[in-house]
């Protein structure tokens, strides 16, 4: 048993919100003492080329898990190939009303409605400056609660021109069911006006600061097959430089008996699984090598990071499996992948 499976049950007595911020202050205090120094993962390198970037590994952490930059070092102490923060919005905003954050250990699983609470984009910025964080950093960003639907493009043009000098790639978050209406972003006219005036902005960007920073987009797992096809033809028509499946999920047939089931919010975890490696290789199929994917769902296990891998991603993400799991989930990942790389 690992020294996360000793502590987890006392974290889990607590709140999952309260938990999780002494989690990230815990993993800080470990980092500032040099602690992390002498507990270094065995498996951490073995450079991987996506989206033009160099990743240190294939194993990186979702966004949603610091939100505000601000324990950038200490998750770096991790292992991880890559790190993803955010989403930020270009605002400061609290969220939705708490409780919003919900466990369900029987399923592996967590329900979540915190609504983008974040300290905003500069704070953000302020935060990466103060890092020694050299890695590979991406930065999700979304729209304020706040902002009408018809004036998003507004809040992503703020949030890529502020985060563009300070990031490896950028995120576009359309997919989070906990910012009212923001899937319609993924929806017909939506989406390709969004992406083309980003894609000419991130060109733009381009010039002015002298280096190219890859554009993802961040997309949802409840989407039917016709969505998946034109979403793929938009990616490859604009050029954008990957693509990050999947966010959350808002269905709940694999917990339904579960009496956490009808909390609103995404779900993740271990029930996310299967319809997120259906959503990565559907994507695959239509993209055809054409943009890597960035895979994120479900994974709790190195075979289920296999599952991805088989199913099309370049890199994999983890977040619910590291609250089920702990670090030590990075450690078997890659213990896997450098046993036999081409599966993983």
């Amino acid at each position: 048993m690992n020294f996360y499976h000793l502590i987890r049950p006392a974290l889990f007595l607590l709140d999952p919100e309260v938990a999780h911020h002494l989690t990230l202050q815990l993993l800080k205090i470990r980092q500032q003492l040099h602690l992390d120094k002498l507990v270094q993962p065995t498996h951490t390198h073995q450079p991987l080329t996506v989206m033009g970037l160099e990743f240190k590994n294939p194993v990186g952490l979702a966004a949603g898990l610091d939100k505000n930059g601000e324990y950038i070092d200490a998750l770096a102490g991790l292992g991880f190939g890559f790190l993803e923060i955010g989403t930020v919005t270009p605002r400061a905003q609290p969220g939705n009303s708490k409780p919003r954050l919900f466990r369900l250990p029987e399923h592996q699983a967590i329900i979540n409605r915190l609504g983008f609470n974040n300290l905003g984009v500069e704070h953000l910025i302020q935060q990466v400056k103060q890092a020694n964080y050299q890695g590979i950093l991406g930065i999700n960003i979304g729209k304020n609660f706040d902002t009408p639907l018809e004036n998003a493009l507004d809040d992503y043009l703020i949030g890529l021109r502020a985060s563009y000098a300070s990031a490896s790639y950028i995120t576009l978050n359309i997919s989070s069911p906990n910012t009212k209406n923001l899937r319609q972003l993924q929806e017909g006219d939506e989406i390709k006006q969004l992406l083309s005036a980003l894609k000419t902005e991130q060109l733009k960007l381009a010039e002015s600061h002298g280096k190219y920073v890859p554009l993802a987009v961040k997309i949802a797992p409840d989407l039917n097959d016709a969505q998946i096809q034109h979403i793929a033809t938009l990616l490859m028509e604009f050029e954008i430089d990957g693509v990050i499946a999947t966010n959350t999920t808002i269905v709940r047939d694999k917990i339904k008996l579960h009496p956490l089931a009808a909390q609103t919010g995404g779900l993740s975890g271990a029930p996310l699984r299967a319809q997120s490696t259906y959503v990565v290789k559907a994507l695959a199929s239509e993209l055809n090598n054409k943009l890597p994917i960035i895979a994120v769902g479900g994974i709790l296990s190195a075979q289920d990071a296999q599952e991805k891998i088989t199913a099309g991603a370049s890199l994999v993400q983890l977040y619910s499996g590291l609250i089920y799991e702990g670090p030590q989930l990075i450690e078997s990942i890659l213990r896997a992948y450098y046993q036999n790389p081409a599966k993983l």
